[in-house]
């Protein structure tokens, strides 16, 4: 009986040992100086990507089945036109998207009547070929497309632009604590922690937006006079990492 409390008792001197070695550890942690630094570094990208969406969109009074089949002609028609233009073994590739056939109604009073079946479809293309865009558009609206819903840029390379990025902020970060620490009168010891972002924002887009969506005017002035060419600038793309850093001081 003797040895078992004898036992009982070294536990508890051992435990209690350890929370009084945790708690002078987690004092010591809060004594300790430190810096707090945050830095970013950015830069402006072409972009070699684009991702254009074209919503297609048909209608008739009497009969779905009708607004489906002149919606999978046109829809034909358009998916046809852009995979004559892409390269697939480049990366490019069409997708369709957001099928939808819903009757539409209008109302008068508490009466509703039916207006007409209407039937759309998207067509998305992902493409590097940026120098087509322009006629993309322009084939894409003569062979049946309605609207250009969205055009968006992107940076193939982007994970390496913010690999590069992200080591210059943290370089910066390193310097700049090192340099506020040396006029304090210490130096660093350590790394408290350290949080990193990496983010793109395209320059321009709305504009561009607005024009995609209006071209479908543009491009009908632009057949009556016979020519058709539509202009289609990518700007840039701006890529940001930031660095959010914490050192020890001695």
């Amino acid at each position: 009986m003797k040895k078992v409390i004898v036992c009982l008792t070294l536990v508890s001197v051992i435990a209690a040992g350890s929370v009084l070695s945790a708690k002078a550890v987690q004092n010591a942690e809060k004594e300790r100086g430190y810096v707090s630094i945050n830095t970013s570094a950015e830069m402006d990208v072409s972009p070699d990507i684009a991702e254009l969406s074209f919503a297609i969109k048909t209608s008739d009074t009497k009969s779905m089945q009708k607004a489906a089949a002149m919606n999978k002609e046109a829809s034909d028609k358009v998916y046809g036109i852009l995979k004559s233009m892409i390269n697939t073994q480049n990366g490019d590739y069409i997708k369709t998207s957001n099928y939808n056939a819903s009757p539409v109604y209008t109302y008068n009073g508490n009466k509703r009547n039916l207006d007409k079946y209407e039937v759309s479809n998207r067509v998305m293309v992902h493409t590097k070929s940026i120098d087509k865009l322009g006629m993309m558009i322009d084939k894409s609206i003569e062979s049946g497309a309605t609207n250009v819903d969205s055009l968006n840029f992107s940076v193939s390379n982007y994970e390496s632009q913010c690999n590069s990025l992200i080591e210059s902020a943290a370089k910066k970060a390193n310097s700049r604590a090192t340099i506020a620490a040396r006029t304090a009168g210490t130096t660093l010891d350590g790394i408290k922690s350290m949080s990193i972002s990496c983010s793109d924002t395209q320059k321009y887009s709305t504009p561009r937006l607005y024009m995609a969506k209006n071209m479908l005017s543009a491009v009908a002035d632009s057949s009556a006079e016979g020519s058709v060419s539509t202009s289609v600038s990518e700007g840039t793309v701006k890529v940001n990492a930031n660095v959010n850093a914490v050192f020890y001081v001695k």
